[in-house]
């Protein structure tokens, strides 16, 4: 049982990762570089 629940516990926190993530990315941020070209130089877009 205590298996089950760090299982399900893990795999929502791996979602809300993946999710934010792609909140970024559709907002333009880039997940190298933060969409922040003053600290990579322009390059990441």
């Amino acid at each position: 049982m205590g298996t089950l629940v760090v299982g399900l516990l893990l795999g929502g926190i791996v979602a809300f990762i993946i999710r934010g993530m792609a909140r970024d990315k559709k907002n333009g941020k880039s997940v190298q570089c933060g969409g922040d070209c003053r600290h990579c130089g322009g390059h990441c877009h």
